[in-house]
Parts: C-alpha cells; structure tokens; sequence
C-alpha cells in the first residue's frame, strides 16, 4: 500500500483494515506482510507511515504485526506488560499520532496475561509492582480473569483519552479503541 494511500486512511478504514488483516492470520501458517528487502529500503528512505497504533502487552505469545497481517513501517507498536499507560507510552501514541498522522490507537490487551494474573493473584515487589498496581487500579476487586483484561484495556484508553495533547488531535479524527486478543485461537474482538 502506498504512503499517500495509508496517509489518508480514516479511523474507521484502518480499523477495518486490522479486522481483515487477523482474519488471515487467523487461517494463516506463515506471515504475510510485507517484510521484503527492498520494503526496508523503502522505509528507510521515504520514513514509516503506519496506519494505526497499538499498545499491547510484551508478552512474546502475541505478535501484532503477525495479528494483523502487517509488514514493515504499517504498524506503530508500544510494548509495555499488561498494556498499561504512562507518561512514556502516552509520548508514544503523542508522537505517532502528532507527527506521524496515525488515526487509530488500539489498546490490545489478551486473555491468561501473567501481569493481570500477577495483579489479582500476587503481591509482587520490584519494578514489577509498578505494573500490577496499574493493573488494580483498573480492576479494582475483579476476580475473572478476562473481565478482568477487559478492565485494564479500558483503563489505558481513558488514560489516553484524558491525555491533553491526545484529547485535541481527536478533532482530527484520531479514534480510540479496545481490543482482546485469544491466545488460543488468534482472534481478536475489537470494543469499539
């Protein structure tokens, strides 16, 4: 797809976009975006142009750019365990969206994530606190794991709604969404 053509994609375009791409990841054995020599010579010179943001969570079982069928330069992903928000990853999604012109921030989170785990079940100490006591705030006394997910998910777009810089760029058409992705099958459910 080319840069002016992503360039121009709405909210809603690219969110159909991701919805069409996990539906053949989910029937897929191998990736199928574009990952080719000369699309990395592309990027490099001409820059990335990703049609949406996602904020996920760093657990190695879930793949966006696989998820979505996505190649080089088409996703701008922020990895933090649970997918929770702060001032580093909202300077993230600030930057994709100001100066990259991404329309759409997804916030995806999946069901068996170790931190919500971690969150509900444990009592960690270390940075790792940091992250499960994100998580409760979200949560509060939720005991089923996928509510649970579910929660935090809209916990992190309302801290990105919130979010002043994030809150002028929706004049422009920058649109937020929730996702929960299944470990088990590959599909993701969009909370739009």
């Amino acid at each position: 797809m080319s840069h002016e053509i992503i360039k121009n994609l709405s909210a809603d375009e690219a969110l159909e976009k991701l919805k069409s791409g996990n539906q053949i990841y989910m029937n897929s054995r191998t990736g199928s975006g574009d990952i080719s020599p000369e699309k990395r010579l592309d990027t490099c010179r001409n820059g990335q142009q990703p049609y949406a943001i996602i904020i996920t969570c760093s657990d190695s079982r879930v793949i966006p750019e696989s998820v979505f069928s996505a190649g080089i330069g088409e996703l701008f992903v922020i990895r933090v365990a649970g997918n929770v928000m702060d001032d580093h990853q909202l300077g993230s999604v600030e930057y994709a969206a100001s100066h990259l012109g991404v329309k759409l921030i997804v916030v995806m989170g999946h069901n068996h994530c170790g931190a919500v785990d971690a969150a509900i079940n444990h009592d960690p100490d270390g940075y790792i606190k940091f992250i499960t006591d994100e998580i409760r705030l979200a949560i509060g006394d939720e005991t089923d794991e996928e509510e649970a997910c579910r929660l935090n998910v809209r916990r992190s777009i309302s801290v990105i709604e919130n979010s002043l810089a994030i809150h002028e760029e929706e004049e422009h058409g920058l649109r937020v969404v929730g996702a929960l992705y299944r470990l088990e099958d590959g599909s993701v459910e969009f909370e739009e």
